[in-house]
């Protein structure tokens, strides 16, 4: 059983960050119920194309996207717009554990389904709302999205081409990171509150933030900026604080080469061919190869465009020196280490015979994570979670989904 298996976790939540908490919670074993529109149900179920396919190539209709961060839960369709629906998930949250949520400041409260509604019939219930900019503050009644929060939060401020080379601008991580980030952070925030819960008998709200997360994540970068008064230039692959630390092309492409100390810089210069540098009183400790980035970085791109990629790394693993090729992701599902890690999974469909998936990388001895429901289909459990949860008989269910309530 997973570590979580006692728990029962009310997801209400749409898109990534609260589904990515929701997933992470139902891999460690917890019942979460995914409560989605009747009809439509998770706006990620439309994000596509790409949609999975069945074994004949024809559309599922099933979202690559929905896919990503919806495992191991169990769909109930309920408009809550409706009274006996806001009924059915007060009576959910009586008997869960955890309600993760994402609406607006203060959406929920209009149908009974805030926090201190639900907390007055279940104390015990942990509460975590995830929001673009957290429940307080001016821009709290604002909508916020993972792009918008990266521009407004700095990161796209750190990320591109630095100004007057070609291509050279802010751009944002090609994964909706701030999300899977705010995803995390309220996992962490509500086992935290349940290990208070456990020693008061006492459930909490928890006030997640977007914007919130994606500073505190700005760490030695805003760092940076806070000890100095000075805001950071975007430096494209290189880093602020190391040199060597950036990618370089080869005679077949690019390498990323990641020198972390001074000993792995003389190693470095000596596969090089060139083990002056190391001696070179501009180069020989970080803090002046950080001074002299802009003398180091063009004679080292000189000389690594007379060997291949894969010789770079061949020969600096073999020295000690940290370093990779710059992998699509054909190639690093084709990895010998993401195969040997089993990073990649199968889980049976409903319609397309079976999902890939990506495994989560909680690796625990004692209670691993078990991959036991495929992100399931709209509504696919309405029925068994009612019976099961609440007790509704059959005559009761076919009532309530003729009145558009499932």
């Amino acid at each position: 059983m997973g570590a979580l298996s006692h728990l029962r976790v009310l997801d209400l939540s749409r898109v990534l960050a609260g589904p990515w908490s929701g997933q992470i919670l139902a891999d460690l074993g917890a019942d979460v119920i995914k409560v989605e529109r009747p009809g439509s149900g998770d706006d990620t179920r439309a994000w596509g194309p790409p949609f999975l396919k069945d074994a004949q190539g024809e559309s599922t209709g099933e979202a690559a996207y929905y896919l990503s961060a919806n495992r191991n839960k169990r769909s109930v369709t309920i408009d809550f717009t409706q009274p006996e629906g806001q009924r059915l998930v007060r009576e959910l949250a009586a008997k869960s554990d955890i309600v993760i949520e994402n609406f607006k400041v203060g959406g929920l409260a209009a149908y009974g389904l805030d926090y201190l509604s639900l907390k007055a019939v279940n104390p015990r219930l942990i509460y975590c709302s995830v929001t673009g900019f957290g429940q307080t503050g001016p821009y709290a009644k604002r909508a916020g999205y993972d792009f918008m929060i990266q521009g407004l939060g700095g990161l796209m401020s750190l990320t591109g081409r630095p100004d007057g080379e070609e291509g050279a601008g802010p751009v944002k991580v090609g994964v909706a990171l701030t999300d899977i980030l705010t995803g995390l952070y309220s996992t962490v925030a509500i086992l935290a509150a349940l290990a208070h819960r456990d020693q008061t008998g006492t459930g909490q709200h928890i006030d997640m933030a977007l914007l919130d997360v994606q500073v505190a994540c700005l760490a030695n970068q805003a760092m940076n900026y806070l000890t100095t008064g000075s805001p950071p230039r975007r430096l494209g692959n290189a880093h602020p604080n190391i040199v060597p630390y950036q990618d370089f092309p080869t005679a077949d492409g690019d390498f990323i080469l990641t020198v972390g100390n001074d000993g792995q810089f003389r190693k470095f210069a000596e596969v090089a061919g060139q083990p002056q540098w190391a001696d070179d009183p501009r180069f020989a400790s970080n803090k002046q190869r950080v001074a002299n980035r802009a003398e180091l970085i063009p004679l080292i791109r000189q000389a690594t465009v007379f060997k291949t990629t894969a010789e770079w790394v061949s020969q600096l693993e073999a020295a000690g020196v940290p370093c990779g090729p710059i992998n699509d992701l054909a190639q690093v599902f084709q990895d010998p280490q993401v195969l040997a890690r089993g990073l990649a999974v199968s889980m049976p469909h409903a319609l397309a015979g079976s999902v890939p998936q990506v495994a989560s990388p909680i690796r625990l001895s004692e209670t691993p994570v078990e991959y036991r429901q495929a992100p399931p289909l709209l509504g696919e459990h309405t029925e068994v979670v009612l019976a099961e949860v609440l007790g509704l008989d059959a005559e009761t269910v076919r009532r309530l989904r003729g009145a558009g309530v499932l």
